[in-house]
């Protein structure tokens, strides 16, 4: 997999072939997945959310759905790629989100991973800001320049900003950044997130990469937030990793915990949506891993 020669991407990241893959035409994404997408009923609870005081070196970990998460502190809340969104253009959200937007807590910090339309939702960073600082890749800043937030951060690969006691780096990925066809030039990558001695992994989106062994000796991971959804893609292209490949990189990464994510909530690969978990734990069962894994239902806060 080598490293892109575009001078418009960063030469840090690997940058997926945006060819469409072989064989892309063979299915109709319209008729197999969007149009019965409209007339199925959303699923999901949207629970009371609760968070507890924590202790030295805890973290409270909260999946809204998706890419979507809500990181407790002994003294914040961060959220990463907040997504409230009913619809992604034509694509309907298939699960609630884990409790209401106006339930969150002060927000200390934002990190959003690339400007994809599903970890980069304008109006939910609208709702969310509140004069706080965000943290983006390079060349996403003016996106969410004007959205309310007292400080707009960009991060180049391996790039760290302290804040408030806290480390955050950005890591590379193997995806793309472009929000739109002609803005390949935008940045992209996953989160580590260090506290009290401890580390949060959150990948991001990202296809399989020997990145995740560089990622996992740089850091002492405990926790890893690894997407493992949307692999049957619609254009062919290898974007994302499916639940085997991310079990690899959990191993590459040498983290402690398993949090999958970036699956069930929209439906954006031609797999169905309960597949992806029943695959990880099929592996994880395999391989002697399942330990390991840590399947959150939406809303609910778990203590690490």
């Amino acid at each position: 997999m080598p490293q892109s020669s575009d001078p418009l991407i960063p030469n840090s990241h690997y940058h997926v072939d945006m060819h469409l893959g072989e064989g892309w035409h063979k299915r109709n994404f319209l008729t197999k997945v969007l149009i019965p997408s409209v007339f199925k009923k959303r699923t999901g609870l949207r629970l009371k959310p609760h968070f507890p005081e924590l202790h030295t070196g805890q973290f409270g970990i909260t999946w809204i759905g998706h890419a979507s998460f809500l990181i407790q502190t002994r003294k914040h809340f961060i959220l990463i790629d907040p997504n409230w969104a009913r619809w992604l253009k034509v694509i309907k959200r298939l699960r609630h989100p884990g409790f209401d937007l106006d339930e969150l807590p002060e927000i200390d910090l934002v990190l959003v991973t690339h400007a994809h339309f599903d970890h980069l939702d304008k109006k939910t960073l609208r709702a969310v800001a509140a004069r706080q600082p965000i943290v983006v890749p390079e060349h996403v800043g003016n996106l969410v320049s004007d959205l309310g937030f007292e400080k707009v951060h960009e991060l180049g690969p391996w790039e760290v900003l302290e804040y408030d006691e806290l480390k955050i780096t950005l890591t590379p990925a193997f995806h793309w950044g472009a929000r739109f066809l002609h803005d390949r030039y935008r940045g992209f990558g996953g989160f580590l997130i260090e506290y009290e001695g401890k580390i949060i992994f959150h990948c991001g989106d990202s296809a399989y990469f020997p990145g995740f062994r560089e990622i996992g000796e740089r850091a002492r991971i405990d926790i890893a937030l690894l997407p493992i959804g949307a692999y049957d893609t619609v254009s062919g292209r290898d974007a994302h990793m499916n639940p085997e490949e991310a079990l690899e990189a959990f191993q590459e990464l040498r983290a402690k915990i398993f949090i999958p994510m970036h699956y069930g909530t929209f439906r954006l690969g031609y797999e169905p949506l309960d597949e992806p978990p029943a695959r990880l734990i099929k592996s994880a069962r395999e391989k002697g891993l399942e330990d390991h894994i840590s399947i959150l239902r939406e809303g609910e806060g778990i203590i690490f």
